[in-house]
């Protein structure tokens, strides 16, 4: 019997290169296609974030769900060897269903330590984010493209003895659907970072749900401030998107750390400058449980054989080194001319920022 047969989506007139549906075009051992969800409440009482990644290359399909509920994040992961059919989108007990694409998805995770049953709904249209493109001297690390959206969420969400209704006038769901070429564990260290090494690196990914309309704010910044990625556009129904500009932050720092506590961030042009005011809720470390670099416990694409199952507990107030080192999601509570909106302020600062006054790896706020 043939090992590469054709697989249900080949019956379609959707391809791109004269493959199968099963492969990239690229052989790129870190060729990946995922996925993420923020669900969170208004008040700050608990932060949800499920994902689930496909990397074809290394035949390799994982997801993950955290919550964070006061000082205690629990985490539940999943990987497995990737199967033919890419629209079966599970993993042990963790579960996306596309009832209706780009409008409605339902997410779900079956474990006794942490559950949830949650339908989104999109409220705005999906919005492209610029094409995002990273090297390391001349090897290209990074190639993706991805769009976000946000929406309402329902359903239910349970862990230990907690349970937390979900209904959208009180909950927000915002998500970001990615492809294409990023780093897994196994690439990126020896001779190539040695000849290259970062200096400093600065992110803020910012997608913010108000009422009749959905705000994305991207800044991407080198050590010396030189911007890579900008973004800055609001998606109105029955409007054309609209772009406000270069966006400027001031973030406020927690002493002796780069944790934020709160942010403004300058908008617009000097013929109307706007500033969006950033109140942070509650917090979630993605190196912690999620699998974003630099965890130490398990990342994304990584094999770990047939039916693999973990599950975590971390303790929030205890110290968490590799954390500082990667980006967190913060649910928090926006204000822009007089109108408020709830979406996630992702940042990370790294190394050397000079606009900020980051001198270094070791260099914290006063």
């Amino acid at each position: 019997m043939a090992d590469d047969r054709p697989v249900p989506l080949d019956e379609y007139p959707v391809h791109q290169v004269p493959l199968s549906m099963k492969h990239v075009a690229t052989g790129d051992r870190n060729a990946y296609d995922r996925c993420i969800f923020h669900v969170f409440d208004h008040e700050g009482r608990a932060l949800l974030i499920l994902g689930l990644g496909v990397y074809p290359n290394v035949g390799v399909i994982d997801a993950y769900v955290t919550l964070r509920t006061g000082d205690v994040l629990h985490a539940v992961r999943a990987s497995d060897a990737l199967g033919d059919d890419r629209m079966h989108l599970a993993v042990g007990p963790l579960r996306i269903e596309v009832e209706e694409p780009l409008h409605r998805l339902r997410l779900r995770c079956e474990d006794n330590s942490l559950s949830c049953d949650l339908t989104w709904t999109a409220e705005f249209p999906a919005l492209w984010e610029p094409h995002h493109v990273q090297y390391r001297g001349d090897r290209l690390t990074l190639e993706g493209r991805r769009f976000v959206q946000a929406g309402g969420v329902e359903g239910v969400i349970r862990a230990g003895d907690e349970e937390f209704r979900v209904s959208a006038d009180g909950w927000t769901g915002t998500r970001d659907r990615s492809w294409g070429v990023r780093p897994i564990p196994g690439e990126e260290g020896g001779r190539l970072a040695e000849a290259h090494p970062t200096e400093g690196f600065h992110w803020i990914w910012c997608p913010v749900r108000f009422e009749d309309r959905f705000l994305m704010v991207i800044v991407q910044e080198d050590a010396d401030g030189y911007r890579t990625l900008n973004e800055a556009t609001v998606v109105r129904p029955g409007h054309r998107d609209r772009q406000l500009g270069w966006p400027q932050a001031e973030i406020t720092y927690r002493s002796g750390t780069r944790h934020p506590e709160r942010a403004l961030l300058h908008l617009g042009d000097a013929r109307k400058p706007q500033d969006l005011e950033v109140e942070i809720l509650t917090s979630s470390p993605l190196a912690l449980g999620a699998g974003y670099p630099p965890a130490d416990d398990w990342q994304h694409g990584t094999w770990r054989g047939p039916g693999w199952l973990d599950r975590r507990t971390y303790d929030l107030t205890q110290p968490a080194p590799l954390a500082a080192y990667g980006v967190t999601d913060h649910a928090a509570r926006f204000r822009l001319d007089g109108m408020t909106g709830h979406g996630i302020f992702e940042h990370g600062s790294f190394g050397r920022h000079d606009p900020s006054g980051f001198t270094g790896f070791d260099s914290a706020a006063p």
